[in-house]
């Protein structure tokens, strides 16, 4: 039987965040990975403080952007990569009204560090009033991100390639398999449906695609542009265009419907041919509050919950798993906003 202080279900973004969490104190924990690509590791893999419908930030935006670039020097240590990309968000506005509520959203405390005053004409694409820079905001290299981490935990023995099999848990003496465990924690996205002791969490799933395309005429290379989704290249001559938001279509195939607003909305700024190479589709789990979910089974005290990350993946799930572990860790409570407890409440 081995001792060890983590079991942690799942391999997305709250998944390794909170491993990092643990390597940097010197915890002892294994990963259970079921080798899937999750909705993490299709992900645009977009960093960015700012609401592009509507120019408005959110809560924490730059704590978590803070932490974000702090989290990932540290990663950097251990695996020798880096995964930050300086790619910056050019926004092309609609039309000139677009352009004036940027510039006063600007002035606002909360914004004036994220919308840059000085607009901008991108070659190529069309921009006819122009860009806004969203000031801080990047990609992360989603493939490189998971391939470095895991293939790090792999070579230090916390990698388990299989499924976690929730009826071989024994509670009453804190086992799995040949496993002594201190805690249990579940980042397991929309698998949590499954999980008997949290499939009653209320995540939803959201369907997003992305295709990725081949691009008669270049474009800049060093940006990231968006209209309706988002633009930027990968490393094979490709790039990424998407994703879509839906709540309704959540079969496991692939929705033309998708495919058909994607290319619309791509050429309502590419004039250029371009060619579909590939199309790929993943389930985000979203809370009605737009919170996470965290927290301690009611019952089972050392079993955990990390979800509900949503499309803030990357900086919900770095910020926050620095909050969970101080809260199984320190006993430090969890901001209301993002505990579970928040959902018992209404019930009481």
């Amino acid at each position: 039987m081995k001792n060890i202080d983590y079991i942690i279900v799942g391999d997305g973004y709250a998944a390794l965040f909170f491993a990092h969490q643990l390597i940097l104190n010197n915890k002892s924990f294994v990963v259970f990975s079921e080798q899937k690509k999750s909705a993490s590791q299709i992900s645009a893999g977009i960093i960015n403080p700012v609401v592009l419908k509507k120019f408005t930030t959110f809560w924490k935006a730059q704590e978590q952007i803070n932490f974000l670039k702090k989290s990932l020097k540290e990663i950097e240590t251990y695996t020798g990569e880096s995964y930050f990309i300086d790619s910056p968000i050019y926004r092309i506005f609609h039309d000139e009204n677009e352009q004036k509520l940027w510039l006063k959203k600007s002035e606002n405390e909360e914004l004036k560090y994220f919308l840059d005053k000085n607009f901008d004409h991108l070659n190529i694409v069309k921009n006819d009033f122009l860009t806004g820079k969203v000031n801080q905001s990047a990609r992360l290299d989603v493939k490189g991100f998971f391939s470095g981490i895991l293939s790090f935990l792999e070579a230090n023995g916390n990698l388990v390639k299989e499924k976690l099999i929730y009826s071989e848990i024994d509670t009453s003496s804190s086992t799995y398999k040949d496993f002594h465990f201190k805690n249990i924690l579940f980042c397991e996205g929309m698998g949590v449906k499954e999980n008997p002791f949290f499939s009653h969490i209320e995540v939803n799933p959201n369907k997003g695609h992305h295709i990725r395309v081949k691009l008669s005429e270049s474009i800049p290379q060093n940006i990231t542009i968006k209209k309706k989704h988002f633009l930027f290249p990968l490393e094979n001559g490709l790039h990424f265009y998407g994703g879509t938001y839906d709540r309704e279509q959540i079969h496991h195939e692939i929705d033309d419907s998708a495919v058909d607003q994607l290319q619309k909305g791509l050429s309502e700024f590419y004039p250029y041919d371009f060619d579909i190479k590939e199309t790929h589709f993943g389930f985000r789990p979203t809370v009605k509050d737009r919170r996470p979910i965290i927290g301690r089974h009611p019952k089972y005290r050392n079993l955990f919950v990390f979800n509900g990350l949503g499309a803030r993946g990357i900086l919900n799930g770095c910020y926050f798993s620095k909050s969970l572990f101080d809260y199984i860790e320190n006993n430090i409570p969890l901001h209301e906003e993002i505990s579970i407890d928040r959902f018992h409440k209404k019930d009481a």
